[in-house]
């Protein structure tokens, strides 16, 4: 069982403790079991806590509890995260009771924290959209992605909003334990096990215009048909709207161009099929509308970081049953609705 920790501060949002909380306290493997994470809650000084609510939390445990904790994770306090580039003396205090080697991650503004301890020097890093021209102002060293949901480099990770916090959390339990542990924590949370798109489509906009089309049909079709060439004309004939039209409109609904957007739901079929089945690398490829398996190890790099291989052997959970393939063997491909990623709604919500 791994521990997390979770370290508050004064002007803690309770979502995000609680995400934390029932994210890694629903996960257990697959069939069913014991819980896979043991959480638990600490503060720099143990004792009643400030929320950014109408209440306190009491907090039993002090910084000790980091230092036993493969996964520290850091929410927001918008009390204190804006205010300078330096930690006060309890909180950095705590921070170096973290045992080496543990993942660290952030949300929302707890990226502040992060970067004020150095944590994300020379590293690319995410927070709310809100705060990104504060965090450049006190931060030049990091490397600042406003537009995604989250951020992983190396043992250190960052969420932007709130919500985006359920996303991060999802994705290291997906990192542990593979897609199907995950999976099953999002549906028992009723919340998809992969969003679209990145927090630029949750950026002030002007309003659309009244009765404006969807491109929800477009995307919903694609989806059903990664495998194969698809065109910006064949999406755009789906709505019944000119090319440039529909790639506006796309662009409003999900903060991703059609190319881009297409190309990230083939990343996340190609890393569901590696993780889930025993398919070899050209078949994923061909299976996720890369076409060879040298396209899909340059795609794949380029998202992650790695080959198609060294994801395999990296993020399969251990205790995940393998697919069936289409046509019947051990390890072959799921259907579109089985795959993280394959919804289409109108974009992240």
């Amino acid at each position: 069982m791994m521990r997390v920790a979770v370290l508050v501060r004064d002007g803690v949002l309770p979502m995000e403790l609680g995400i934390v909380h029932q994210l890694f306290g629903q996960a257990v493997p697959v069939g069913g079991g014991a819980p896979l994470y043991e959480v638990v809650t600490c503060a720099p000084e143990p004792g009643p806590v400030r929320t950014d609510a109408d209440f306190t939390v009491l907090v039993e445990h002090g910084p000790e509890a980091l230092a036993t904790a493969g996964t520290v994770i850091v929410p927001a306090s918008h009390e204190q995260d804006e205010r300078s580039a330096r930690l006060g003396g309890p909180v950095a205090a705590a921070l170096e009771a973290i045992a080496p080697g543990a993942r660290i991650a952030s949300i929302c503004t707890g990226a502040f924290v992060l970067a004020a301890a150095g944590l994300l020097e020379g590293r690319r890093a995410t927070t709310h959209w809100r705060s990104c021209a504060r965090f450049r102002e006190l931060f030049h060293g990091v490397d600042l992605d406003p537009d995604v949901l989250y951020t992983e480099d190396g043992r250190v990770l960052t969420s932007a909003g709130e919500a985006a916090g359920i996303d991060l959390c999802l994705h290291m339990i997906r990192a542990d334990h593979g897609a199907a542990v995950a999976g099953e924590v999002a549906r028992r949370t009723v919340v998809p096990p992969h969003r679209e798109g990145g927090q630029a489509q949750f950026v002030p906009r002007p309003v659309a215009e009244p009765g404006a089309s969807s491109t929800g049909a477009a995307r919903a079709w694609a989806l059903r048909r990664l495998d194969r060439p698809l065109t910006l004309r064949e999406l755009a004939a789906r709505e019944s709207m000119s090319v440039r039209t529909f790639t506006r409109r796309f662009r409003e609904e999900v903060g991703l161009s059609p190319g881009r957007w297409l190309a990230r739901q083939r990343v996340e079929r190609a890393r569901w099929l590696l993780e889930e089945t025993d398919l070899p690398v050209d078949r994923v490829a061909a299976e996720a509308g890369f076409g060879t398996g040298a396209s899909l190890r340059q795609h794949l790099r380029a998202a992650l970081g790695v080959s198609p291989t060294a994801y395999r052997t990296a993020f399969r959970g251990p205790s995940a049953p393998r697919a069936r393939g289409v046509d019947g063997e051990q390890g072959g491909a799921a259907g579109p609705r089985d795959v993280p990623g394959a919804r289409a709604g109108p974009g992240s919500g």
